[in-house]
This record gives structure tokens, C-alpha cells and sequence, in this order.
């Protein structure tokens, strides 16, 4: 437990959360993950909020999510020796101070790397991934043990105060709500950190053709034009089935991410050619049969056949790629591909790329991708400097004189020193 100093605060600096309990699947349960105690046994404030959160329509990996969330607060209240239901904002304010400089867990020490982690890739331009909570996370938990402890207050057995505040400087939530105006969210979570505005950055031509070199198979080719020209998810891409192509008007559906609704987004000729070279390596597939599977068989019982491709295999697709270029590219980056392609192209509205994009508000896809290249930015810097630099080369050279008038006469005139 860290030290408890004068005013109540705690050392946050020296405080190491214990390796207690455990997030694992529940098969065949209504809820599809469960956080147990070193035990074995379920936690159950745990688990009643999470049988809430899956009652109300959230999916799967939402409640994994939420889940891994629950569990560091209940390491976090070990630490402390604060009971759940007695815990205030601030234990909240001290997880949160300890999440800005703590480093997250590692099951295994970085090998290779450990020299690269935290750095700038001078190729991709993007900033290696390192150890320490991102602001992301730390706001994802505080929205976590927000909405835990509202249902729990609203259900009469949890504390009388939420202990996640909200910022609301002391004042009547709306209280000068214009009428004609829809309601905006108002008042955010109190120890928030501000939210860094991450650029998207799209992969320039001559790095694509590098990148898609590097691809060693046609499944990945596919894999690749489909998501560069789609501009579909990883997660939507690999959840697709034979049934989900349609060839005659290249396009292909997806399920999307928030809504889960079904979309049909256009796809490129080139990603449909190398589409049907992968599938003519693979036996015919049913309507209902996944769409992409592992290159190599694996004899799992019954003999050595293909598995399913999932998100991790794709990741080690991309660990090979960036090993190769010297590189530090993800899936989503092709996914900003398109959207910037697309956002650029004048023929094209932003509604346009609002609704291949999956976006639920336009000023979503306006904020984001509605900006300028970096490069091209840095390249009509360059010529404007080039420009001036010989503009003025141009005036320090003296021009010439015209005929009938004498040098000395005109410096006289014009106030010229005499070199």
C-alpha cells in the first residue's frame, strides 16, 4: 500500500497492483466473460453489472472491456483496503494519478522491441506503442466505474454518491438551455486527462506499393485492396462470408462495429481479382462459410485442416510486414487510407465518405479526416520558401542600364552608396 502523507494523498509512485483474480470466458452463460476471485469464485457486484450491460444490448467485447476495467478497480480497492461500496472520488482521483505514470503489465519481457518502444518509426512517421497507460485507457476506466457505480446506486445497494464526479463547476445542469437548441452533453468526467487530437495519416503511394510487395500471399493481397478501397474495419473484414461478396457489383456487406446493422460498401475491381485468385486456392464455399482462413493446415483431430482466420493471425501478418520494411503499420491504417483518399476526392461528399465509413454523426468524419496532408502541407511550404529565395536572389542582382543613362548619374539620383 503506498504511503499515506499528510493531507490524505497517497505515494502513488510506489504502489504495485497485486496479480489478483482473473477475467475469463463463460461458456454457454448469458454473459459471455466473468471477473473470479483468486478462488475461483465470481465476483458478484461484477457480476450482476455485467449481466445489466449485456441485458442492455452491448456486445461481446464491449463486456470483456469492461470487464479487464472492473478487475484493476478491484485490484486497485486491494491495495487501498477500501471496500467497493465504500469507495470515493478520491480513490478514484489516486487511480487515476497512478495510471498516468504507472507501465502496464507484461506477461513476457520486450525483446527486440524494447529499443523502438516509445520512439518516433522515421518510415511510417507514427510513434511505437509503449508500456504506460495511454489517455484512452485511463478515460475508458474512469467511464467504467461511472456507469458501475449508477447502476448500483440506482438499484439502492451501493454507495449515496458516485465516486467518479462529474465536472460540473457548481452549477444546475442546462440551466441556460436555449429552447430551440437540442440538449448537449454537458458537465464530463472530473479527472479526465485531456484528449490528445490524434491525425490520421494516410499511407503515401510509393509506401502502399512497398507495403503490398511485402504481402507474401493472395490472401492477404485481397485482404489489403479490400480494406484500402472499402475502408472496412479489421474486425468487419474478417467477419465476412462467402455470402457477403457480390461479385456482379463488387461490393461486399459487413456488419458494422456500433450499430451492427448490415452495410453494403463498393470494393475496388483489383481487391475482387485478387479476391478470386485466394478463393480458387480453397475448396468451394458455402453462403455461410467464413470468408478467409489460415494458408496452413493444422491437424486439430480428424485430421490437418484449414482454421479460421482471426485478429491475431492478421496482427502476425503485419508484425512480418513491419519487420521487413522497418515499419510500424496496423490494419487501421488502411482504413485512413481510404477515408482520406476519399475525403480528397471532389466528386465525392463528405456524406459520401460519412456513410462508407460507418460514421453515426457527420462532424465525426468531418473532425477527423477533413484535414490536410501533412506532406502535401510541407511540400507548398517548401516551394513558397524556394519561391521567395529566388525572388530575392532576383532584387539584390542590379538590372541593367538602358541606353543614354550613366551609372553614377542614377546613384546620385536614387541615393545609391558608392561600392
Amino acid at each position: 500500500m503506498g504511503v499515506v502523507g499528510e493531507s490524505g494523498s497517497r505515494d502513488v509512485s510506489s504502489i504495485r497492483l497485486p496479480r489478483w483474480g482473473r477475467v475469463e470466458p463463460a461458456q454457454g452463460q448469458a454473459v459471455p466473460w466473468r471477473v473470479v476471485d483468486p478462488d475461483g469464485h465470481s465476483v458478484e457486484p461484477i457480476a450482476a453489472f455485467l449481466r445489466d450491460f449485456t441485458a442492455c444490448g452491448n456486445r461481446p467485447d464491449s463486456v470483456r472491456s469492461y470487464a479487464y476495467g472492473l478487475l484493476r478497480w478491484w485490484r486497485w480497492l486491494q491495495v487501498v483496503k477500501v471496500d467497493w461500496d465504500k469507495a470515493t472520488s478520491t480513490e478514484v482521483r489516486e487511480l487515476v494519478l497512478w495510471l498516468g505514470q504507472a507501465d502496464k503489465p507484461r506477461r513476457h519481457r520486450r525483446t527486440a522491441s524494447s529499443t523502438t518502444a516509445g520512439t518516433m518509426n522515421a518510415v511510417t512517421g507514427k510513434r511505437h506503442l509503449d508500456d504506460s497507460y495511454a489517455v484512452p485507457t485511463v478515460r475508458h476506466s474512469n467511464a467504467v466505474l461511472r456507469r458501475f457505480y449508477e447502476y448500483w446506486i440506482e438499484s439502492g445497494h451501493g454507495p449515496l454518491v458516485n465516486p467518479v464526479p462529474l465536472n460540473r463547476r457548481d452549477r444546475r445542469p442546462h440551466a441556460h438551455h436555449n429552447p430551440l437548441k437540442p440538449f448537449a452533453a454537458e458537465g464530463g468526467i472530473r479527472y479526465n486527462p485531456k484528449l490528445p487530437k490524434r491525425r490520421p495519416r494516410a499511407i503515401p503511394d510509393e509506401r502502399w506499393d512497398e507495403l503490398f510487395s511485402a504481402l507474401r500471399c493472395d490472401r492477404d493481397r485481397a485482404l489489403a485492396t479490400l480494406a484500402v478501397s472499402s475502408g472496412a474495419r479489421a474486425g468487419e473484414l474478417l467477419g465476412l462470408c462467402a455470402g457477403d461478396v457480390d461479385w456482379g457489383e463488387q461490393r461486399i456487406r459487413v456488419i458494422r462495429k456500433g450499430s451492427r446493422g448490415e452495410q453494403w460498401l463498393p470494393a475496388s475491381s483489383e481487391a475482387f481479382v485478387w479476391l478470386r485468385l485466394y478463393l480458387a486456392q480453397l475448396e468451394p464455399l458455402r453462403p455461410n462459410d467464413p470468408l478467409w482462413w489460415t494458408v496452413r493446415r493444422r491437424d486439430q483431430g480428424g485430421g490437418p485442416r484449414r482454421q479460421r482466420l482471426n485478429y491475431e493471425a492478421l496482427r502476425a501478418v503485419f508484425r512480418r510486414i513491419n519487420a521487413v520494411l522497418g515499419s510500424n503499420y496496423s490494419m487501421h491504417d488502411l482504413r485512413h487510407t481510404a477515408a482520406l483518399r476519399m475525403s480528397a476526392d471532389n466528386q465525392l461528399s463528405m456524406r459520401d465518405v460519412q456513410t462508407v465509413m460507418g460514421h453515426a454523426h457527420l462532424s465525426t468524419t468531418g473532425d477527423v479526416y477533413l484535414v490536410e496532408d501533412d506532406n502535401a502541407v510541407l511540400a507548398r511550404v517548401h516551394e513558397h520558401l524556394t519561391t521567395r529565395d529566388q525572388a530575392s536572389s532576383q532584387a539584390s542582382s542590379p538590372l541593367p542600364i538602358a541606353a543614354g543613362y550613366d551609372r553614377g548619374d542614377l546613384d546620385v539620383l536614387f541615393g545609391q552608396e558608392k561600392q
